[in-house]
């Protein structure tokens, strides 16, 4: 840290309240180089700029893959869903969707007593500030099919995803660190998802205002000459202002209003579904992303928590609104379930993985309020039938208890490690 001269004692002051030890150890000068002294002798003497500015730079070769245009001109609609309860329990059941408390249980996480948010039950983690009612809000984020369909495009998405958890939750993005892993930049393709990836990930941080302040890369994940899915991990770290805003993602209480935040389109590339459908084969354009849209729908649903609006609020991601709507009542209290009607009569749009996307649970008195503040469409209320019904155009579609649900979605990863 660099800290204005004669404020030193602030700074060790701050460290020293939460066991930390801090020492001056140098001063910035004027002239251009760096020394390093070690017993009063300098021992390194260095031109700053040789460390910045004149580092030398590699120039890799890039090459657009073949299966990019292709990708882009094909349609990616999915086949019928001939049983939506049977397709919700399947999608329940993927390790991109299913419960991780097989790992989480593990661990402690209540070390120093600062957690807020306990796994589990919130888009995001948080951590409270001592000392204040302050607190800060942290998700992890990438989804690699999209990377791989479209690196721009996959590059956005993972932080605004990121950015949805942590706005979820009650907080407001404001920083990035990244994990960037990739194939050998060696293979021009590769190369070229890095780049494409990188410029994605840049337009979505200065359009949602977070800044990138540490990350690191990893290179050359390959097996038997087969690189994995580009996948540059999103890391948000978002502040509370108050822990009176930090919300849940599952459903609170019976009689509450469910609302859908943002448009559905039928955009099924690289989706658990299409994967569901096709053996593991993604294909076609992933969902697109307007970041000013993105942008205007966390700071509606923020602005909505902040209000004292929202019981509950949970973004779409993997799985879309099937999937959302389920881990809504998973993850709610005991005995909750939801009445779902949606306009439209194909069911497959439950899948849809389309962005800037929130379901958000209103209590019936502030609903009206939440409508006009957001714009967002109602779609149902929680009930206590311990069941997830979800009516399509006016037809019954499916009607899934909480019980059934769980043990796909709890039962999934035990059983793949088992």
């Amino acid at each position: 840290m660099v800290v204005e001269k004669g404020r030193e004692g602030e700074i060790a002051s701050i460290f020293s309240r939460y066991g930390l030890h801090a020492a001056a150890v140098g001063k910035v000068t004027g002239d251009g180089l760096i020394r390093v002294f070690h017993k009063g002798r300098v021992a390194a003497e260095v031109p700053a700029d040789a460390l910045a500015k004149g580092a030398p730079e590699c120039h890799r070769p890039s090459r657009e893959p073949a299966y990019y245009r292709e990708f882009q001109a094909m349609d990616a609609r999915p086949e019928p869903v001939a049983d939506l309860g049977a397709a919700i329990l399947d999608l329940l059941a993927q390790p991109t969707i299913a419960s991780k408390e097989w790992a989480y249980e593990q661990y402690d996480h209540q070390v120093r007593t600062s957690t807020v948010a306990p796994p589990g039950k919130y888009d995001a983690a948080v951590v409270r500030i001592r000392g204040a009612r302050r607190a800060l809000a942290m998700s992890a984020d990438c989804n690699g099919r999209y990377v791989y369909l479209d690196p721009r495009v996959g590059g956005r998405i993972a932080v605004a995803e990121a950015a949805r958890n942590v706005v979820a939750s009650g907080g407001e993005p404001i920083a990035v660190t990244d994990c960037m892993n990739y194939g050998s930049p060696e293979n021009p393709e590769v190369f070229w998802q890095m780049e494409k990836s990188v410029e994605g990930i840049a337009e979505a941080c200065l359009a949602l205002g977070t800044p990138v302040v540490s990350g690191n890369v990893s290179l050359y994940n390959e097996r038997s000459g087969s690189a994995i899915y580009p996948t540059p991990t999103i890391g948000m770290v978002g502040l509370v202002e108050d822990l009176a805003h930090v919300t849940p993602q599952g459903f609170r209480r019976a009689g509450d209003a469910v609302f859908l935040v943002g448009e559905t389109l039928p955009e099924f590339g690289g989706s658990e579904l299409q994967k569901m459908q096709n053996g593991g084969r993604v294909f076609g354009r992933p969902p697109s992303l307007d970041l000013e849209r993105e942008k205007a729908s966390q700071a509606a649903v923020l602005s909505a928590i902040r209000a004292g609006l929202v019981a509950s609020a949970h973004d779409l991601s993997e799985g879309g609104l099937a999937a959302a709507l389920a881990e809504c009542v998973l993850c709610g209290a005991p005995g909750l379930g939801a009445e779902i009607s949606l306009a439209d009569p194909d069911p497959s749009l439950l899948f849809s993985e389309s962005q800037s996307r929130f379901v958000v649970s209103v209590p019936e008195g502030k609903a009206g309020e939440f409508e006009r503040a957001t714009g967002a469409a109602r779609i149902g209320s929680v009930t206590d039938s311990g069941e997830l019904a979800v009516s399509c155009g006016g037809a019954p579609a499916a009607r899934l208890s909480a019980a059934e649900m769980g043990a796909r979605w709890k039962g999934a990863i035990p059983c793949l490690m088992g």
